[in-house]
């Protein structure tokens, strides 16, 4: 047994996952059921079976529902200061295993380990801020025009919220979602992507810990493991009010409709087709840095990858030229050595639309001046290693108006004023990031003007990925139009009501309508 071996078993061991007969969740509770269908789970960093889980069915669901409405009407009455206190807890219990659970992302998902580990402290940074936001879930006072009247507005929990989280950020974004979700007084239930199911159930059983400390019923945190039937039933299921979705915008449109068919809200972030525009007056060696980690963190499976490099002319063969000799030096390889910069793929599926998406931009008219190739040998056993890719490109073509879940990076030209940049950075589906570098006040101001960047979030002098969870994350178009973690993006949980109280002695109408009987 080598040392990585042992040291992923121990991992696993810390996590709570260990030899136990197949099951699936719910709450505090594990179902045990031989007729559910069983799903290896294999790390895309060596190819090797980490562990197998069995699939929830859509009986298991109605279980878990209907445990989460119990648990609704016990925990929509515990003071919000003390929810906070809850999820201080969790907070706590993350930081204890912050090494163990950015392994087990790295190693079940394949982003490099400073990256698992980030994604552990957004988790923790998201519960401090919902523990901050537990005595801050404000209404307004309004004055009324009738006399001896007061009108406020206040919030109150929707239920049970639904969250189907995506691959690429296994614990973050669900957590997002849930501890905002759970300070505001709603219950949960996560279903996370069936390709990393593994961290979930990590984190569930830390909630769980938590739970049980504090003599809670079960189902105010619940995890259901399955696959698209599993996601397609929460989405149509008027029990849960909200369903928050992460994934394709082809994913998000299917929950909207099915969701929106019901009238329940929807909370949908969706594809991303971000740009970095580097204009004339852009500090370049800012810029530099900025794509490269824009366009080959996470191996390119970020929402929020730099997929396009809008240059101004000027500078434009410079820029070139700088990353075509970084792009051959990127260290690749097993995302939980020290050194590596670039981790896989997350299955063979995305190997081959990223060698689709290449083989396209060529037939197109495009030109691949680097990367591309997948690569071979003992280290890249599990095949999905592949070298990131640059290709020149044209904004119209079909490949480019598509986001390709991998590490290409097409280069733009353009040649007049910022406008003309900023014509060409809108005149895509998605709007998710984006970003400008530019030392030129006219430039950027222009960019963050409302006839500037489209996307729900827009950077300058700092690229396209790595929001912080103090801002309210989501995009535009075909992006979703949500929003996620910090400002208010708690309101999105929580149902508005509007109050009017007459304290006088009279009945005065709105509107100085006049009804004597």
């Amino acid at each position: 047994m080598n040392n990585q071996t042992t040291e992923i078993r121990e991992m696993l061991q810390e996590l709570g996952i260990k030899e136990i007969n197949p099951q699936g969740a719910t709450g505090q509770v594990w179902l045990d059921d031989s007729e559910r269908e069983v799903r290896d789970i294999i790390s895309p960093v060596d190819g090797e079976k980490i562990a197998s889980v069995k699939l929830a069915t859509k009986k298991d669901l109605n279980q878990i529902i209907e445990t989460s409405q119990e648990a609704f009407k016990v925990w929509r009455k515990v003071p919000a200061p003390q929810r906070g206190e809850i999820i201080r807890q969790v907070g706590q219990e993350l930081r204890k295993h912050k090494e163990a659970l950015g392994k087990l992302v790295t190693y079940e998902m394949g982003k490099i380990y400073q990256e698992g580990l980030g994604e552990v402290q957004e988790m923790i940074d998201i519960c401090d801020f919902a523990v901050g936001l537990s005595r801050q879930l404000y209404g307004l006072t309004m004055h009324s025009e009738r006399p001896d009247h007061r009108m406020y507005e206040q919030y109150h929990p929707l239920g049970p919220v639904g969250v189907i989280s995506a691959f690429n950020f296994p614990v973050a974004v669900w957590s997002w979602n849930t501890m905002l979700a759970v300070v505001c007084g709603d219950v949960c239930i996560w279903k996370p992507s069936e390709k990393t199911p593994l961290t979930a159930i990590a984190c569930q059983h830390i909630v769980n810990k938590v739970i049980k400390a504090n003599d809670l019923p079960e189902g105010i945190f619940n995890l259901v493991i399955g696959d698209a039937e599993i996601g397609a039933a929460m989405s149509a299921d008027a029990r849960l009010p909200l369903i928050s979705a992460t994934g394709s915008t082809r994913m998000g449109k299917k929950v909207g409709e099915v969701v929106g068919a019901r009238l329940g809200k929807s909370l949908l972030e969706l594809g991303g087709n971000n740009a970095i525009i580097i204009t004339e007056h852009a500090d370049l060696e800012m810029a530099i840095r900025a794509t490269v980690f824009g366009s080959v963190g996470t191996c390119g499976q970020r929402c929020t990858s730099t997929r396009r490099l809008i240059v101004h002319e000027n500078v434009y063969e410079e820029v070139k030229d700088r990353l075509l000799k970084i792009y051959p030096t990127l260290a690749i390889g097993n995302p939980l050595s020290e050194g590596t910069l670039v981790g896989p793929l997350i299955d063979k599926d995305s190997v081959e639309n990223f060698k689709k998406a290449l083989q396209q931009v060529q037939e197109e008219g495009g030109r691949v001046l680097t990367g591309g190739e997948v690569l071979e040998g003992e280290a890249y056993a599990s095949g999905n290693y592949v070298k990131p890719a640059i290709a020149e490109a044209q904004n119209h073509f079909d490949i480019v108006q598509t986001e390709t879940f991998a590490p290409i990076l097409y280069l733009i030209k353009y040649k007049g004023e910022v406008e003309e940049a900023l014509s060409l950075h809108n005149d895509v589906k998605q709007g998710l990031s984006s970003a400008i570098f530019s030392t030129n006040m006219h430039e950027t101001e222009y960019f963050l003007s409302h006839a500037g960047s489209d996307c729900g979030i827009a950077n300058v002098n700092i690229g396209t990925s790595g929001a912080e969870i103090g801002g309210a994350f989501g995009g535009e178009k075909e992006t979703g139009g949500g929003r996620e973690s910090g400002s208010d993006a708690w309101k999105v949980y929580m149902r508005r009501q509007t109050n009017t109280m007459n304290y006088g002695k009279q009945l005065p109408l709105a509107q100085g309508i006049k009804f004597d009987i």
